[in-house]
């Protein structure tokens, strides 16, 4: 195999030659766990940058830039919000790309130059053009990120798909709890620069994860199915590469059989599937796909939800460190520290994804919000410059991290419960590749959303009506998440009955037949 040959199957992971050997040490770089280990540093990269000049911005613009200081807040808010139009228009695009590629390392190996590209204009850029510019880039690097990530985890995880978004809640609390930390900090030791030099290394380390992970559909090409086991980790241990082969509906009857463990089921749902496989009644193509998912109650209710957790959440990074700035009288240091309070607690994520995945989205997405209401509303009472109003303020950000990760990673999962749900009810409806690619891609749309509608509505509410009026505000559309979420939002399905229903209805048939 030449050179140029080479370089193709390394970027495209395919096998252009039948005499090619294995990838080196393939089995570990297919891994559940290096996978989960790539997207969630990838996840955690998007948040560090993003968060890293959160507490910096407000101080340098008028240095850096040259932007008077009445207009810090505006153009503040602006930079916020690039990064989330990008991520908003990029979203769906990636979620199709995904969906429709033979590899999804092709789009998370273009995001890495978006990412490039944007942490070089933000570094060196020396105006408010090459500024959103460099957000605008880094959101769409974030696009492919989340939608692609999301997607590739969904394939890797099988049933534990609410563990891993929890996984993702602790790199997005990581990555949010030390970048404004550390960007104001750096900031006020060593000046503008010396941030970016440590998203540099950052950027490198993620850039190695993923050019070192190998899909599993990639590595099945080397390795035959019989002989392929993961290795100890994360997930079921059960072999992925066996599950994503087997035909349109039949890996929910995977993970019903390792879950009873019952060999006989397990035969039988194998056996039938071979012989009798589930094949798509009508051809789906990106416009049947798309409506078919925005008509359904159930995934908009949950987009929603998601819109209204992002949007509360980056309210504050618009707002916070110049909140603690004009009432404590505080440094960029300790605007950043005070970020800790509201990320620390979603630390809780992964146990939070656990009862998603056993008792369904609906009612944690609920408690969520219905705490997150009287939080919001009670931030208002933090008014003087006291020891006793800092303690206040840091124990309502404390409580209202817990409550908006019981929001977030319930609903980050709905969004594979409802797809599976939906293609048990019709199987092949949505084709042979399905769509976890453009359902996340809506939910990045969502979470877009949310964090282009919260940091304007936050900023110019709390620069004309004060930090009380903002966060009554986010309380009330707080509120009607709550509503939406009880309403719509599905509970458990007891995917073990469905699978066995399945394989009931299957046997019945061949039998008839």
């Amino acid at each position: 195999m030449g050179f140029v040959s080479g370089i193709r199957q390394f970027l495209s992971g395919t096998r252009k030659d039948p005499k090619s050997k294995p990838p080196w040490l393939l089995s570990i770089r297919s891994s559940k766990t290096l996978i989960m280990l790539t997207v969630a540093l990838a996840i955690f990269t998007d948040i560090f940058y993003y968060s890293l000049i959160v507490p910096v911005v407000p101080f340098s613009l008028t240095i850096q830039v040259g932007i008077p200081e009445d207009q810090v807040q505006h153009w503040t808010s602006i930079l916020l919000s690039c990064y989330s139009v990008a991520l908003f228009v990029g979203s769906p695009i990636a979620g199709v790309y995904a969906d429709h590629t033979s590899s999804r390392r092709w789009p998370l190996l273009i995001g890495l130059i978006a990412l490039a590209a944007s942490t070089l204009l933000l570094c060196f850029g020396n105006s408010i053009g090459l500024l959103v510019v460099g957000r605008l880039l880094q959101g769409f690097s974030a696009a492919i990120v989340w939608s692609v990530g999301c997607a590739l985890v969904v394939d890797t995880m099988e049933s534990a798909v609410g563990v891993a978004v929890g996984y993702f809640g602790v790199a997005v609390s990581v990555g949010t709890l030390i970048g404004p930390v550390i960007g104001g900090a750096v900031y006020s030791a060593a000046g503008y620069y010396a941030v970016y030099y440590v998203a540099f290394g950052v950027v490198a380390l993620d850039i190695l994860l993923r050019l070192v992970m190998i899909e599993k559909k990639v590595a099945k090409q080397w390795i035959d199915e019989d002989e392929y086991t993961s290795p100890p980790g994360i997930g079921t241990g059960q072999s992925d590469i066996e599950a994503t082969s087997l035909p349109n509906g039949a890996k929910e009857i995977r993970v019903a059989a390792q879950e009873k463990g019952d060999d006989k089921m397990r035969t039988e749902g194998v056996n039938n599937t071979d012989q009798d496989p589930i094949t798509p009644t009508t051809k789906t193509g990106i416009g049947s796909s798309f409506k078919i998912l925005l008509k359904s109650p159930r995934l908009l209710a949950t987009l929603y939800g998601l819109c209204t957790q992002s949007g509360t959440m980056m309210a504050f990074d618009a707002t916070l460190a110049l909140f603690v700035q004009s009432t404590f009288e505080w440094s960029s240091t300790a605007a950043g520290i005070m970020f800790l309070a509201i990320f620390i607690p979603t630390f809780i994520s992964p146990v939070v994804g656990w009862l998603s995945d056993k008792y369904g989205a609906k009612w944690p997405s609920f408690f969520g919000f219905c705490l997150t209401v009287p939080l919001l509303v009670c931030l208002r009472f933090v008014t003087q410059n006291t020891i006793q109003h800092k303690v206040l303020l840091g124990f309502l950000l404390a409580l209202l991290g817990i409550s908006l990760s019981f929001v977030n990673v319930p609903l980050m999962a709905e969004i594979t419960y409802a797809i599976e749900d939906k293609a048990a009810e019709e199987p092949g409806i949505f084709g042979e590749k399905g769509v976890y690619g453009l359902g996340y891609g809506l939910f990045t749309m969502s979470f877009a959303l949310g964090g282009t509608i919260g940091p304007l509505w936050a900023g110019y509410v709390f620069k004309s009506a004060g930090w009380g009026t903002m966060t009554w505000s986010f309380a009330v559309w707080a509120a009607t998440g709550a509503i939406v979420v009880f309403i719509w939002v599905g509970a458990k399905v007891d995917r073990i009955e469905r699978a066995e229903g399945t394989i009931t209805s299957q046997h019945n048939e061949n039998n008839a037949n």
